[in-house]
């Protein structure tokens, strides 16, 4: 996964849900604040006020609650130069720092978009709040993580189908002759 591709679904995923309670990595200035720096972010109030209201654009647009030309802003001024070293051509990130993060982000969706259509998706758990990119082959991931969602989710489906096998033979044993 590239480095602007985990920046997209790190930010998406900034609102896990912990024992039925939102934890909002982006709520707090001051937690906020290191987020973006620990992804080469500015970390200033400004870029956070931009990384808040992107993050809840894309996640509108990534589950179809909201047209695609809501993310325009955050390419306002946004221009990507081409740089030529010894490794070939390589393309460069233009705009004011504070807005470089938002910006990634939503480069990032629309090259997955792009190239990986119908990979980004919300988490199968209805319960959850994260998303996922889905790199598998067959294209059939449902779960942010096998070892959470995913396993609670067959669990439950297990739980319910073992308990209407026993609703279903305790129907049968009490439907006796009359």
């Amino acid at each position: 996964m590239d480095e602007d591709d985990e920046l997209l679904l790190a930010l998406l995923n900034t609102r896990p849900i912990r024992d039925g309670v939102e934890h909002d990595e982006l709520s707090a200035d001051r937690s906020a604040q290191g987020w973006s720096e620990a992804r080469g972010g500015t970390g200033t109030a400004l870029e956070v006020r931009r990384l808040r209201r992107h993050r809840e654009l894309l996640t509108q647009v990534v589950q179809g609650r909201a047209p695609v030309t809501v993310l325009a802003e955050a390419l306002e001024g946004v221009h990507l130069r081409p740089r030529l070293s010894d490794a070939g051509l390589s393309w460069e990130l233009a705009t004011e720092p504070d807005m470089r993060l938002p910006a990634r982000a939503v480069l990032a969706w629309a090259r997955v978009n792009e190239h990986l259509p119908g990979r980004l998706r919300p988490c199968g758990n209805e319960e959850c709040r994260l998303f996922l990119l889905d790199r598998s082959k067959a294209n059939k991931a449902r779960w942010c993580s096998m070892a959470t969602c995913g396993n609670r989710m067959k669990a439950r489906r297990h739980y319910e189908r073992s308990r209407s096998r026993a609703t279903t033979r305790r129907g049968e044993r009490s439907a006796g002759p009359e």
